[in-house]
């Protein structure tokens, strides 16, 4: 049976039953911060089993895309994998044990035609309703193994959530993949028993301390790995051999020209490029880009990996890319979203690949140079340091589980324990600056306790309150007077804190004592408080004091505009490049905004245009912005974009553009009520801030305005210097350039001419030193590149010389030194020759031992400096 055949039959099957058939979620897990990447098919199901959300279906079955990284390391041994499919069915306090039992033995022994005699199932120790369902379908008392939390007691995927007992259909492949002992069993650590299938009764909700508390209802959450089971029905001993890995390495066996089969070294680079080429595919087609941290780390990490294997195999042939082809080709037709994503998948990878290929043989020559003066020492110990492995990971790139492997291969252990300790350096140093940075904040921050500053920003931009404290450089005070700079919280505040990109607020607050500007307004403790900094301009103001908090209304409204357009220009650039693009990072303030993405390429002009119509276009529409305030989980099933690794909670405030929504974005900044206000996007900018990462700066509302007056007058000044009118300034401009560059080119062929006149003079004025041509001269006054034509010209006539020239050219003096190759080989050099000439004029200089150039102050001391040639000669 194929692998396709499988899924679609385990699907039909449970369709049968009643389960309504759920499509694969993304391998990025929306709304789960304590998961790096889906590693379950339970995952998209938990707010399900604990309540929080309602399920469609309170029976469901799916076929999970999973990457688990804890095998990354043992990729390459026939077994191991980190990307994979998990068939499951679920039950949302609707069936439990009885049927999930039933149904399971079913699907083995009618629809798969599994052999009774080859399976054999564990369960948990003390769960004897499992054990009396198991008897029930007639399998054997001997074939029915009693385990441990350790083995039959399944943990929630992540640090929370639905856990409980479980039990496992494992399929025995034979004595002969065994330990030999009479009692082998499931539970062994021999690889005769896979595990195939396991159903797990989640019965319990664990919180992240660890503790338990029972669900709502009981529910059902199986799983079955359709790579094992595929190598099963196909007869093979490891998931390499399956129709799923089989023609990908036939694919790379025909670009590396070896076999698959026939040598131990091999066959492991060439398991490692499969398997991680497949696993690449499916991640960067879920959204996650290649990054130093996280799950872009994670990607990045399996790419060089696979790269480094690929390389070994052929070195001069980087054929990731076209195995990742193939896995769209093979997959495309199950998981569309490979074939939507296709040229950006190969295009990163691409990229990365080329990047790394330039890092590689570097930090591999280091390390195995580390490795070869280590062994040369002999009685050392065979560790490669902490500290060498980090720096060939922070400065080369060199993933340091490729390290490890290397140093492994070699008999060499490394010291994992001194590499984290570096790391551990490093981030000191990252916060530190970040100290350096919000240091006053911080210092605030330490002295103050009160209660969190209730925020009506979004509803009023002028507020009374109180207020309950005030702080003079970092210490808290009771008074603050006239002229003094402070910082002060509100009970309550109009005032927006720094936050999310968004730049704070200013304003003012008026007390019956004093009036204080504010000048900035930023978020402290974690973002509970808010503290408005700037300066009392009257009176004083006392903590306790009744005020009045006023925002300013016309620098909110523009921040307002530049705010709600990055949301439109999220859109726009998904509905231009793809799904794939995600935003980085943000920076919103009244004068403009930028907003970075994921993204591999520049964007063509042509693309940028069409990202500003169709903004524009949602602006003219005059579309309603307005927030809603609900559950997370209900939010991400309604499309909202997410920031990712940004850490909900489980309400969320969700801005929304247009009925029905154009764009649905979880924020908590402040917007305008409608996009009419904005008035016009106009993008300025558009470059790259780093791998993968582009940047957009963008003007809207008054800031459009302006920019577009500043156009407007600048073209009036070109129009009156070509003589044009306003309808023909780009024809005259054109005129004028085309003049221009007629005129330089007639000046170069003078220059050339005379430069030639120059050089035939100066060759009746060779001086000979030592059998060696040299010529010296102070010409009248010539720029650099007239200097060179000549150096040039003598060069080619004389073939073996040395020149040196000087000039003063705009009343600085200045030098140019030349050796032809044959005298460099003699010990002459140039750059030393025209360091001590240009020493006489007070300057100094530099290039390469075939020729340098200097400068100078005294312009009067230019002979000086050249009769010191003949000297240095």
């Amino acid at each position: 049976m194929k692998s396709d055949e499988l899924r679609s039959l385990y699907l039909k099957f449970f369709e049968g039953k009643e389960h309504k058939i759920i499509p694969s979620s993304s391998l990025i897990p929306y709304g789960d911060p304590t998961l790096l990447l889906t590693s379950a098919g339970m995952v998209q199901f938990k707010p399900y089993f604990t309540g929080k959300m309602v399920p469609p279906s309170p029976r469901m079955v799916s076929c999970q895309k999973c990457f688990r990284t804890t095998d990354i390391d043992s990729v390459g041994d026939p077994t191991h994998l980190t990307f994979f499919e998990m068939l499951g069915n679920f039950s949302i306090g609707d069936y439990f044990k009885k049927e999930a039992i039933a149904w399971a033995w079913e699907f083995e022994i009618q629809q798969l035609k599994l052999p009774k005699e080859k399976l054999w199932v564990t369960i948990f120790y003390d769960d004897n309703v499992a054990h009396d369902l198991w008897r029930g379908q007639n399998v054997p008392e001997e074939r029915i193994v009693r385990l441990g939390e350790k083995d039959n007691f399944w943990g929630p995927a992540g640090v929370s959530g639905p856990c409980g007992p479980c039990s496992e259909i494992h399929y025995d492949l034979g004595k002969e993949y065994g330990c030999g002992k009479p009692d082998c069993k499931p539970g062994c650590d021999c690889k005769r028993f896979t595990e195939i299938w396991n159903l797990v009764f989640p019965e319990f909700n664990q919180a992240e301390d660890g503790t338990r508390t029972k669900l709502p209802k009981p529910g059902i959450d199986t799983g079955m790995g359709l790579e094992r089971t595929a190598a099963i029905l196909q007869g093979k001993s490891t998931v390499y051999d399956s129709d799923i890995f089989s023609p990908l390495l036939i694919k790379v066996a025909e670009l590396s020209g070896k076999n698959y089969g026939t040598n131990a070294v091999s066959d492991n680079a060439m398991r490692v490029v499969v398997e991680h080429s497949r696993s690449l595919v499916f991640l960067l087609a879920d959204g996650v880009m290649p990054g130093k941290e996280g799950r872009g780390y994670v990607l990045r990490r399996i790419l060089r990996r696979a790269e480094y294997f690929g390389e070994m195999l052929a070195h001069e042939k980087p054929f990731i890319i076209t195995v990742a082809e193939e896995v769209v080709k093979k997959m495309g037709p199950v998981y569309p979203e490979l074939v939507t994503n296709r040229n950006h998948i190969i295009n990163v990878i691409r990229s990365e690949v080329e990047s790394f290929r330039k890092t590689l043989p570097v930090g591999r020559g280091i390390l195995e140079n580390i490795i070869a003066s280590t062994s040369e020492q002999g009685g050392a110990s065979k560790i490669i340091s902490g500290r060498d492995a980090f720096i060939l990971h922070d400065t080369y790139g060199f993933p340091v589980d490729l390290t490890k492997e290397i140093a492994t291969s070699h008999g060499f252990t490394m010291d994992m324990t001194g590499f984290e300790k570096e790391m551990e350096k490093q981030r000191e140093r990252a916060r530190a600056a970040r100290l350096g940075v919000e240091g006053s904040a911080i210092n605030t921050e330490l002295q103050l306790d009160t209660k969190p500053t209730k925020f009506v920003g979004y509803e009023q931009l002028v507020a009374d309150s109180q207020i309950v404290a005030i702080f003079v450089d970092g210490e808290s005070v009771g008074v603050v007077h006239e002229g003094q700079e402070a910082g002060i919280v509100l009970e309550t505040t109009p005032f927006y804190g720094e936050m999310g990109g968004q730049v704070g607020d200013t304003g003012e607050i008026e007390g019956k004592g004093g009036h204080f500007a504010v000048t900035d307004t930023i978020r402290i403790k974690s973002g509970d408080i808010i503290l408005h900094r700037g300066k009392v301009m009257k009176g004083s103001l006392v903590v306790d004091d009744k005020i009045r908090a006023e925002v300013n209304t016309d620098r909110r409204m523009d921040i307002a505009r530049n705010h709600t357009t990055t949301h439109l220009l999220q859109y726009a650039l998904r509905k231009v490049l793809g799904g794939q693009v995600q935003q980085r990072g943000s920076l919103v303030t009244p004068e403009r905004f930028r907003f970075d993405f994921s993204q591999l390429v520049a964007l063509s002009p042509e693309q940028l245009q069409q990202v500003q119509r169709i903004v524009n276009g949602l602006v003219r529409q005059n579309l309603p912005v307005y927030a809603e305030v609900l559950p997370y989980q209900k939010a991400v099933v309604e499309g909202a974009i997410a920031l990712f690794d940004e850490k909900y909670g489980d309400t969320v405030r969700a801005l929304k553009v247009g009925k029905p929504p154009v764009s649905v974005e979880l924020c908590g900044g402040t917007h305008i009520h409608a996009t009419g206000q904005i008035g016009f996007l106009q993008i300025l900018t558009e470059s790259s801030i780093g791998s993968g990462l582009r940047r957009i700066e963008a003007v809207t509302g008054r800031g459009a305005e302006e920019f577009i007056e500043r156009l407007s007058a600048e073209r009036r000044e070109i129009a009156r210097a070509v003589e044009a009118s306003g309808d023909d300034v780009l024809e005259k401009l054109t005129v004028k350039i085309a003049e221009s560059e007629r005129d330089r080119k007639r000046v170069q062929e003078i220059e050339r001419d005379y430069a030639h006149l120059i050089a035939e003079q100066l060759l009746t004025q060779v001086e000979h030193v030592k059998d060696i041509h040299l010529i010296t001269a102070h010409v009248k006054p010539l720029h650099a590149e007239t200097l060179l034509l000549i150096t040039d010209y003598l060069r080619e006539k004389l073939k073996s010389v040395i020149i040196v020239l000087g000039t003063v050219y705009e009343n600085k003096p200045s030098f140019m030194a030349v050796v032809t190759q044959d005298l460099v080989g003699k010990g002459y050099n140039a750059s030393n020759i025209i360091k001590q000439v240009a020493k006489v004029v007070g300057g100094g200089g530099g290039g390469k031992p075939t020729m340098a150039q200097a400068g100078g102050k005294d312009k009067n001391k230019v002979d000086e400096a050249l009769k010191l040639v003949r000297s240095l000669i």
